[in-house]
């Protein structure tokens, strides 16, 4: 019996609307994901690894302008872009992050040298971006992450102490009802029966002190164990931290037997809603199984198998 294939994205949960959306934005949406998710797949395809699988598809959705990572990636308080990521391998269990980094046109790439050309696993701020300069990366100026949707989102709130998750209308009111964590995540299995997991952000509007979320730390935004699973989260930050939510699934397989779709359920639709958790995250299995559950809204997220099965929503479905 052949070994399956299976790889499954996100590209950010929240308040996402059908009513808030155009078709033109609903296209736009739908082609950054299903290009990614192509891009990941037909590594795994032909053989890759769910390392390179996951790399491939973040560094596709860091280069669109409309997810809030590399590129897309919000304002900070200060009017710059601060990036998180992470990635994980099931297999030896490395892992590379980074936090605050800027300038760095694909962060999963910079998370990477850190697991496979550092002896550490979490690098921030000047550092990270000295090791990126050191390791060759792709750096861009100011303004290739410059948009003018998250500058109008930035301006709206740059004068008050509120912060925001990622939202698109004008009206201030409106702020933390259209909630949107924007995040990008991928998880996969490859032929070798090797998890992987990975996230990329670029964190909150006008986020202060340095702030960072659940995305790059190990456990409770990202995390990858063959034995059990590989998981990605997306929401606010804060109760993942508190709930080590990716981790959470692991464990709850691992020691009570849970299938992956009961574990996230556990997780997401009680475990995070006790700490009035919002978002939500994907999995896969080491059987191949994927699952994609949020307890918002909704949440950008596709994925496909060897199966022949092929998904992309944004919505929760009825």
């Amino acid at each position: 019996m052949q070994q399956p294939i299976s790889i499954v994205i996100h590209g950010g949960a929240g308040t996402i609307l059908k009513s808030d959306m155009t078709v033109e934005l609903e296209a736009a949406y739908s082609s950054g994901l299903e290009s990614a998710l192509s891009k990941g797949y037909s590594i795994l395809e032909n053989g890759g690894t769910s390392i390179d699988a996951v790399r491939a598809a973040i560094t596709m959705l860091e280069d669109h302008i409309l997810f809030n990572a590399g590129r897309g990636s919000v304002f900070t308080k200060k009017g710059v872009q601060e990036m998180d990521a992470a990635i994980m391998d099931g297999a030896t269990l490395k892992a590379g992050s980074i936090a605050g980094v800027r300038n760095v046109r694909n962060p999963i790439e910079l998370a990477y040298e850190v697991m496979t050309n550092s002896n550490h696993v979490f690098l921030s701020g000047k550092g990270a971006n000295d090791f990126a300069i050191k390791r060759g990366l792709k750096l861009e100026p100011d303004e290739y992450f410059f948009s003018q949707f998250r500058y109008d989102q930035w301006k709206e709130i740059r004068d008050s102490d509120t912060y925001s998750l990622d939202h698109t209308h004008q009206d201030i009111a409106e702020l933390m009802k259209d909630k949107k964590f924007g995040t990008v995540g991928a998880v996969a299995l490859d032929k070798q029966g090797n998890i992987a997991a990975a996230t990329s952000t670029g964190g909150m509007t006008n986020k202060k002190y340095g702030r960072i979320g659940d995305s790059p730390i190990i456990g409770a935004g990202t995390y990858a164990n063959n034995k059990t699973c590989g998981i990605s989260c997306t929401g606010h930050g804060e109760p993942f931290i508190r709930a080590v939510a990716a981790h959470d699934v692991n464990a709850i397989m691992e020691y009570k037997g849970y299938s992956l779709q009961d574990a996230m359920n556990e997780v997401v639709h009680h475990k995070l809603i006790n700490l009035k958790g919002e978002g939500g995250m994907i999995g896969v299995d080491a059987a191949g199984n994927t699952a994609m559950v949020f307890n918002s809204a909704g949440m950008y997220r596709a994925m496909k198998n060897s199966k022949g099965e092929q998904k992309i929503g944004f919505y929760k479905e009825a």
